[in-house]
């Protein structure tokens, strides 16, 4: 079903250009026509080719009218409207001169429009009728006195040639033409399923990333209750801050693991729900501070109002969770956090007042795993780089002239921006 449904898209498109090659040629028609009896003075057969071109013309305007329908279009339709170009024209040219009409070779044009788009038992197919209607031609026809009056032997042998020059047109354009449009359709087909492949394994990466980046979010929890439950002494009673603590730390891994489930397989634009951009980084930013109550941070956040909306996506949230989380744990008294916004573009900036960061990590960060803690997995700053790459954006680190470091987000929304 899938694939009949990008055939008959396809020819939808095809039939549509069809019939405004269509209306053009009928358009030239009747202007040759005018031409030919007032400037050339040839007496034609007006009745007949004035009813075939009204007719050809309302038959493409209702055609025009029926794409308009949920009704595919097949390869036989396609093929069926191509034929009756041919049909059409064979008519025009028995009243007009036959095979001795100028326009004969017109017959090349549906020809290689049925090469160029079905498969090619039609191009053979519409070979077979346009050579049986041209040689029609060549013995019946209405004749043109004014034109060719002498019909001597010269001008048969060239109406001949003009015969066989056309056989061998049509047999090079469905040779040629068919293979190469064949090689296109395979072309299509290869680049839609490595696309599909590509979507698959970019949903791959980004549950991988969610789920590593958890597993490091899953730290800071685990770490404060393993740190309280170590200070607790054997048969003493618990008091109801740390039953708090504790209850509250473990609704936090309780949130984290429930955002892997949620999000797994699916995409971003299908799990992540539509937000402002300033009430999401707020919330975000209130998150994070009450998971880490210990820690003092200064928030400012500023930009275009009203903010872009954007689409919330769960592993860049994880990847400025990371960034707060490090300089939380690199200077626990004091933590600035800045973000501003255009239409089009994000910058945060997280500076904290720690020790600052070796040549070292300065020199390649975020290209390997590693850690400055003792006990750190070296997954954050890791996750942070892989995701904002992925989805466009870059982060610097500097060391400030005071102490500590800065850190900075660029990220352009245009991946995550919901158009008004």
């Amino acid at each position: 079903m899938y694939k009949y449904g990008i055939n008959s898209a396809g020819n939808a498109i095809n039939l549509r250009r069809l019939i405004a090659l269509r209306l053009i040629v009928i358009a030239v028609e009747a202007i040759a026509i005018l031409y030919g009896i007032n400037y050339l003075h040839l007496v034609l057969p007006l009745t007949p080719l004035v009813t075939v071109l009204i007719s050809f013309m309302v038959i493409s305007l209702l055609t025009l009218a029926r794409l308009y329908l949920a009704w595919p279009v097949s390869n036989i339709e396609l093929f069926l409207h191509l034929s009756l170009d041919v049909l059409v024209l064979t008519i025009l040219l028995y009243y007009t001169g036959g095979s001795t009409n100028p326009f004969a070779p017109l017959y090349l044009i549906p020809l290689t429009l049925t090469a160029a788009t079905l498969p090619a038992r039609y191009t053979w197919g519409m070979v077979v009728l346009t050579v049986v209607c041209y040689s029609l031609l060549l013995f019946n026809y209405v004749d043109l006195p004014q034109m060719h009056g002498s019909h001597d032997h010269g001008f048969r042998l060239h109406v001949l040639g003009m015969w066989l020059g056309f056989i061998l047109s049509a047999l090079l354009i469905a040779g040629f033409v068919v293979r190469m449009a064949s090689t296109v359709r395979r072309q299509d087909k290869k680049i839609t399923a490595l696309r599909e492949k590509q979507l698959k394994h970019e949903q791959v990466l980004a549950l991988g990333t969610l789920a590593a980046g958890a597993a490091h979010e899953l730290g800071t929890p685990l770490s404060t209750m393993a740190i309280m439950l170590k200070d607790m002494e054997p048969n003493t009673a618990v008091s109801q801050d740390e039953l708090d603590t504790l209850r509250q730390q473990v609704n936090r891994c309780r949130d984290i693991l429930g955002s892997i489930s949620a999000t797994a397989g699916t995409t971003r634009a299908e799990s992540g729900s539509i937000v402002k951009l300033d009430s999401h980084l707020q919330k975000l930013v209130d998150t994070w501070k009450d998971s880490r109550p210990d820690v003092t941070a200064s928030i400012d956040l500023n930009g275009t109002q009203p903010a872009p909306r954007i689409v919330a996506d769960q592993t860049l949230d994880q990847a400025l969770i990371n960034i707060f989380n490090n300089a939380a744990d690199a200077s626990p008294s004091e933590v600035e956090i800045s973000a501003s916004w255009t239409d089009e573009n994000l910058t945060v900036e997280v500076a904290d007042r720690g020790s600052g960061l070796s040549a070292e990590v300065m020199s390649k960060p975020g290209d390997n795993i590693y850690s400055t803690k003792q006990d750190g997995l070296g997954l954050g700053l890791f996750l942070t780089y892989s995701t904002l790459e992925r989805i466009g954006g870059t982060v610097h680190l500097l060391n400030r002239e005071s102490g500590g470091v800065l850190c900075r987000v660029n990220l352009p929304l245009n991946n995550i921006l919901i158009s008004e």
